[in-house]
């Protein structure tokens, strides 16, 4: 009886052992052999803060074109990401400006690894040209300016979605990190935009917004909308940045789809928790030494805090939330915004940089996903909601 047990084991543990590097495999392989879309990666302004040479190795940040190539990466939107301060003073607009600036120098340095679509057919003819196609998503509209041809100016040079707001309410909407909330979801010029959006065929970025302007921008918009970068509140209480189960089904219902956000404090709750820990901490600290939250010395004891006390979420709790909202809507309404190089250093063991994608794969293999499944989320689905918003456009635009 013995004997049997352990040979029982130890046939369980080879046969899940070969299921392993079988799925390992079978992920690189989709990996490669599918489209793989990142609805938010945050290389421009990473290179806003110092230049680097992304189409080769480089040591700092989550994406460069080697690792993306080895991750099987296709397209990931380049986010023209424009801190809220941007407004008060007035610049929004020429810092959109000097961040797409820095993607085209990308593809003028490498015009042999990268490019801009202007369109969904740009897109597919750059990838099957074995290019990294590089979509421009503006995060925060505040360069919009409230001026509607400032829109216009913005789809002409590529810009395929925009992220109403960001950490600040701003003059289009109410954010869901403000407490400050001017318009109680969308402003009237907002109202306004989300209607010329539609007809421009510009995406619709919701992740950031408050929970009214949410749905407001649902009972507005003639066609699917997104959010880039957001995940599943259910697994973080209270923490409005991310989606509530019903905003979750009418997101659905609206043809759109929720890009899954990679970084920790967005996936586990536990991690949230640690960080908010942190924060509390460092603030403390800085009020005791009358220091400016901003200085050297807080923020030293705030990286020292980090490194003894942050909790990491893990690929499997990454994948808890492509479960959850599959059982909510299904894998129709699902897809990647990892939120590279714009959460820092607390990305979850598994999925560090764009080299990664291959584990997510793998995993929902394990868990059950088909390929069909699969394919939708690495990038399908992403395209049916981006050709709906081109195709209402052709024929709304007049």
């Amino acid at each position: 009886m013995k004997c049997y047990f352990l040979l029982g084991t130890l046939c369980a543990l080879t046969c899940s052992s070969v299921f392993a590097s079988e799925a390992g495999d079978l992920a690189q392989q989709l990996a490669q052999e599918y489209l793989i879309v990142d609805g938010h990666v945050d290389v421009p302004y990473r290179l806003m803060q110092g230049e680097e040479d992304v189409g080769l190795s480089t040591e700092k940040g989550d994406f460069d074109f080697p690792r993306a190539q080895k991750g099987g990466l296709n397209a990931p939107f380049m986010s023209i990401y424009v801190p809220a301060a941007k407004e008060d003073e007035g610049v929004a607009k020429s810092y959109a400006d000097s961040l797409i600036a820095k993607v085209e120098a990308m593809v003028a340095k490498h015009p042999d690894k990268f490019a801009i679509p202007k369109s969904l057919a740009d897109l597919q003819k750059q990838v099957d040209a074995g290019l990294i196609s590089l979509p421009l998503g503006i995060e925060n509209g505040a360069p919009i300016e409230g001026d509607l041809d400032n829109l216009k100016y913005f789809s002409d040079r590529g810009v395929k979605y925009i992220t109403l707001a960001h950490s600040k309410s701003n003059h289009i909407s109410d954010s869901s990190y403000d407490k400050n909330r001017p318009w109680e979801g969308l402003s009237a010029f907002g109202k306004r935009l989300v209607r010329e959006m539609n007809r421009r065929g510009v995406m619709i970025d919701i992740s950031h917004v408050s929970d009214a302007a949410f749905w407001q921008v649902i009972d507005l918009s003639a066609v699917p909308v997104i959010a880039s970068h957001s995940s599943a509140r259910h697994f973080t209480p209270g923490f409005e940045r991310n989606m509530n189960d019903e905003m979750i089904k009418a997101l659905a219902a609206n043809g759109g789809i929720i890009m899954v956000n990679f970084g920790s404090t967005f996936i586990s709750g536990e991690s949230l928790n640690s960080y908010r820990k942190i924060s509390e901490q460092a603030d403390s600290f800085a009020k005791k030494k009358g220091l400016s939250k901003n200085s050297q010395e807080v923020k030293e004891y705030t990286d020292k805090l980090s490194r003894e006390q942050f909790i990491y979420a893990s690929l499997d709790n990454v994948l808890d939330h492509f479960d959850h909202i599959r059982a909510l809507v299904g894998v129709e309404h699902i897809g990647i915004g990892s939120d590279f190089d714009g959460v820092g250093d607390s990305l979850p063991i598994g999925l560090k940089d764009v080299s990664q994608y291959p584990n997510l794969v793998e995993g929902l293999l394990k868990r059950g996903y088909s390929k069909q499944d699969i394919e939708k989320i690495l990038g399908g689905n992403l395209l049916r909601v981006w050709q709906a918003n081109e195709e209402y456009a052709k024929r709304n635009r007049g």
